[in-house]
């Protein structure tokens, strides 16, 4: 048997015909198709999740800190994805890295994320993050790159 992305020749397939394989391989497997699914969108979260760290130039035993768990933990959301309860938190963390990726140079970002911000009371998107106010911490990042507010 060939690997899912690959077919008989070798030839790596595209996503459509890897999943129309995978799909008639197990279609009468909905416990298994569901499975899969559920498997790969953690995958993808853990990987958004790593993504996120890296951007904000934080070690494993800084977001463990941040999210008040082990170190340990985070290595397994990294692997896994993190446990649904903490899909939001990090979802809101994923769309401010994009904000600062796309707003910012990339090696500023970990500098930028630990500064007080004046328009926050002083305080960090870090610590906004540490008392896990995700939310503010996106609502910033869209408030700072509101271009069309600034004056001439």
């Amino acid at each position: 048997m060939h690997a899912v992305g690959t077919n008989d020749t070798g030839r790596v397939v595209g996503p459509e015909e890897a999943a129309d394989r995978t799909f008639a391989a197990h279609e009468q497997d909905g416990a298994w198709l569901d499975a899969f699914t559920e498997r790969l969108d953690r995958r993808r979260r853990g990987a958004s999740f790593a993504h996120t760290i890296e951007v904000w130039g934080l070690s494993q035993a800084e977001v463990a800190r941040l999210f008040g768990v082990s170190r340990q933990a985070v290595g397994k959301w990294l692997r896994r994805g993190a446990p649904p309860e903490r899909a939001g938190a990090i979802a809101d963390l994923s769309a401010a890295s994009d904000l600062l990726v796309h707003h910012l140079k990339r090696d500023r970002i970990p500098a930028v994320v630990r500064r007080p911000i004046p328009a926050l009371g002083g305080e960090s998107l870090v610590a906004l993050w540490e008392r896990g106010e995700t939310r503010t911490v996106l609502a910033a990042c869209r408030d700072m790159f509101r271009f069309d507010r600034a004056h001439a």
